[in-house]
């Protein structure tokens, strides 16, 4: 379980935090990020470096329209231009509520939460680099120059709570035909102990690929935790 909070540990330094943290990113290398920044108040474009030997070597994403909505909240709408090298492979329209100044954008090769080296998935996350800010995150699936949004979520990290989602796979092959995942929370507990949280598991989610598409099913009750455990946040980090 070591393994899956990575990513965590990397925000918990940033908030003077010495105990580790699960992941809220792949465990993959994190891509290279070159910024190409427009002027102020205007339109943008990012890269994402990705696998220069890779079916995908970068990803060129354009803010194409940014407006607050009716509650004065900012709504961005980006196009994600997938390259092999210098021929576009394909393009993925997303829109994002809630943007932030300074948010930065990542991406991975591989399956998240695993070492299983499956270059299928593409994982994209965007977001401030900053405890306490909400991430988006991107689960595509490549298949013959064919690219499927598997799975979209959030997650957030602060001074060891936060939530995020975790995937696991049964198989040990690279090529998939079926994994899981769930929405886990570690928030703290109403009482007197600072270092008191309670675990929850929400969401179960199984994908089956069928063809070259995933099919999703949720296990179990949307957004009702079906598991929940008080617990010691040290203990917490300490479990295998």
């Amino acid at each position: 379980m070591k393994s899956q909070y990575i990513f965590f540990l990397i925000l918990l330094i940033s908030c003077q935090k010495p105990k580790p943290a699960p992941e809220i990113t792949s465990i993959k290398s994190k891509a290279k990020l070159e910024r190409i920044t427009a002027k102020e108040n205007s339109l943008r474009t990012d890269t994402i470096m990705l696998d220069k030997n890779a079916e995908i070597t970068h990803v060129i994403i354009h803010l194409t329209e940014q407006k607050p909505d009716k509650d004065s909240i900012i709504e961005s709408k980006f196009r994600l231009d997938f390259y092999k090298n210098k021929n576009k492979i394909v393009s993925k329209k997303i829109t994002i509520t809630g943007y932030e100044k300074g948010s930065e954008w990542s991406g991975s090769y591989g399956f998240p939460n695993s070492s299983q080296n499956n270059s299928s998935f593409i994982k994209i996350d965007f977001g401030y680099p900053a405890c306490g800010y909400t991430f988006e995150n991107y689960l595509y699936y490549l298949k013959k120059n064919d690219l499927e949004l598997v799975h979209q979520w959030q997650s957030m990290s602060d001074s060891g709570w936060g939530n995020w989602t975790e995937f696991l796979s049964l198989e040990s092959k690279n090529d998939l035909d079926i994994f899981y995942c769930k929405s886990v929370s570690f928030e703290p507990a109403d009482d007197d102990s600072e270092d008191s949280g309670i675990l929850t598991y929400s969401d179960s989610i199984s994908f089956t690929l069928t063809g070259n598409s995933w099919k999703k099913k949720l296990l179990s009750p949307k957004d009702k935790p079906y598991f929940e455990k008080k617990m010691n946040i040290n203990e917490f980090y300490k479990q295998d």
